[in-house]
């Protein structure tokens, strides 16, 4: 092997890569930008996986001689297309919402943790106290609840004396019997 050829092809491919580069880029800003929003927005894991797709697309296009700029094209509008027709979905089919972006998970309820749903969610006592601490809370007995979300954040809910409604409306809870007694 030609260490030359290694390093440098021809011009030709360096001019075909930028200028491909540049069209598939425009291509993808555009078709994200017609998407709306959501394509751009905080990620849960669907939207995260459609992600890593149209950077993976986007590379294949770049440095695959063989696949046209048409189809690179074709592959960034299909899958945002499907992005779109899902999240279209489930915001009017809730079983379709809780397959693609799960649900809240409670974590701590009042003081006490929840076992079942951390070992479920494999967060440890010590990254629960971490949050706590991250959001000021000094006491377990300080917060109401710990949340975590579908995007993979940690909600923090201080106790109150003002009960005009709860956020924790929708949140999954899961107690073993055991914390089921002890909470009662």
């Amino acid at each position: 092997m030609v260490m030359e050829s290694f390093l440098f092809d021809s011009w030709i491919t360096v001019f075909r890569t930028a200028i491909i580069g540049v069209l598939a880029y425009i291509s993808l800003i555009i078709l994200l930008r017609v998407s709306g929003g959501r394509t751009l927005s905080k990620m849960n894991a669907f939207d995260f996986v459609v992600t890593v797709a149209l950077g993976s697309t986007l590379a294949t296009i770049l440095l695959n001689k063989n696949v046209a700029l048409a189809e690179g094209v074709l592959a960034f509008a299909l899958l945002i297309g499907l992005q779109y027709l899902v999240t279209w979905s489930s915001v009017r089919v809730s079983w379709i919402r809780k397959i693609v972006t799960g649900e809240p998970l409670l974590l701590l309820s009042k003081g006490r943790v929840l076992n079942l749903a951390m070992r479920r969610a494999r967060v440890t006592e010590d990254e629960l106290r971490s949050v706590l601490r991250a959001n000021g809370v000094a006491t377990l007995d300080e917060a109401a609840a710990v949340v975590l979300e579908t995007d993979g954040r940690f909600s923090v809910l201080r106790q109150t004396t003002n009960s005009t409604g709860s956020s924790l409306q929708g949140v999954t809870v899961l107690q073993s019997e055991e914390e089921r007694c002890n909470h009662e």
